[in-house]
């Protein structure tokens, strides 16, 4: 487990929801993602395409174990002897090569890789494959072109299903529950830490699969660090709170940030929310399909760069959010890729002053056919605490 206890994605058995690989508008997908890149096989490692594709959850450890589809929609598996029980609970529908420690994987790799594969493009997950994985695959397929399509095969998980919206919704429902209960404990003299603690009990109480990620609870100076750790820092009265969190449900992962005051609240701190608070708005209202990802964040970003505080501007206006808590679509400038419905990512434009305060509101918007929804709904007003 976690140094939490409570982090989403850490099972030790596989876990399935009774799918089988390759169905539907699932396989459908896939197939087009490999015709479209020209592959003659894609190569998954446990991960989030390997959940969207076949329903279930499989621990990725010191021993391989690779999912192949070929272009014609065939499937193969290498999987570790010691693994079979939780293999077969998936109920996956593919050839499987078992291997022991004793003969190691390596007849297995070349087992289920026999044949001529001179000239194939294969397709494997560049974020993902190890390195002792990719040396033995290409070890096993000589004469094949190993590729990097991590982008191309994730392609199949941008629009979200109905299905995966309900997910996400539940977990952005329970991630709400918890932080509006942990907040109302919050008084002076608090350290981060115990506020942290606060919100590990809240999230545990909701039933909800756990943390999508560490969650950043960061007081005063250190709310200017973008991934700061709850540490020993005590609230003192005018600082701010920032928590950036998000809960799991069936592997679907919330994210939202949201920065409050402790005690009393500067007019000058107040100017700072109200102008992240604004490019927050402007984000939501301006998302909709056939916009390109990066001309959304020109329109944050270019509202905050010509705010009073240019130079406190520090990332990008968000992510696509999913069975990974940051995925494609990158809300970023430069990216061209238009928005289309189904689309699921974070807004959360920020301003940092180093050593002082930093101020982020976050909310996770779907697109829709017609233009946008903000899944979270936790109020964006400024709220003094304690």
């Amino acid at each position: 487990m976690s140094a939490t206890g409570i982090e989403a994605g850490r099972d030790d058995t596989a876990q399935t929801a009774g799918a089988s690989v390759l169905k539907h508008d699932r396989r459908k997908k896939l197939l087009a993602a490999m015709a479209a890149s020209e592959l003659d096989a894609v190569v998954l490692v446990p991960g989030a395409n390997f959940r969207f594709l076949t329903g279930g959850v499989f621990p990725l450890r010191e021993r391989p174990t690779l999912l192949v589809v070929t272009a014609d929609g065939d499937a193969f598996a290498i999987v570790p002897g010691l693994e079979e029980p939780s293999w077969q609970k998936l109920s996956i529908e593919a050839d499987v090569a078992l291997w022991t420690d004793a003969e190691g994987y390596g007849p297995a790799f070349r087992r289920m890789f026999a044949g001529d594969w001179s000239g194939r493009r294969v397709g494997v997950e560049g974020q993902l494959m190890r390195a002792f994985e990719l040396m033995a695959l290409e070890a096993c397929v000589p004469g094949a072109a190993v590729i990097d399509a991590h982008e191309e095969i994730s392609t199949i998980r941008l629009a979200k299903d109905p299905d995966e919206i309900a997910a996400l919704r539940r977990a952005i429902a329970l991630t709400e529950a918890a932080l509006a209960e942990t907040i109302r404990h919050v008084r002076v003299d608090m350290s981060e830490r115990e506020i942290q603690t606060r919100l590990l009990m809240e999230s545990m109480a909701t039933g909800s699969e756990g943390l999508a990620f560490p969650p950043t609870v960061a007081g005063g100076p250190n709310s200017a660090m973008s991934h700061a750790k709850a540490g020993d820092y005590r609230l003192q009265r005018g600082d701010v709170l920032l928590f950036d969190f998000g809960l799991a449900w069936e592997g679907y992962r919330a994210d939202i940030t949201r920065t409050f005051f402790v005690g009393d609240a500067a007019a000058a701190d107040l100017d700072l929310y109200r102008v992240v608070q604004e490019a927050n708005e402007l984000g939501r209202r301006s998302a909709r399909p056939g916009l390109a990802a990066g001309t959304l964040d020109e329109i944050v970003t270019g509202f905050l760069k010509g705010s009073a505080y240019a130079d406190q501007v520090r990332h990008r206006t968000g992510h696509g959010l999913g069975l990974e808590i940051h995925e494609d679509p990158y809300i970023q400038r430069g990216v061209a890729r238009a928005l289309q419905a189904g689309n699921v990512f974070t807004i959360e434009p920020g301003l940092y002053m180093p050593h002082r305060i930093g101020i982020r509101i976050e909310d996770d918007m779907l697109v829709t056919e017609s233009g946008a929804e903000s899944l979270t709904s936790f109020p964006r007003d400024p709220v003094v605490l304690g």
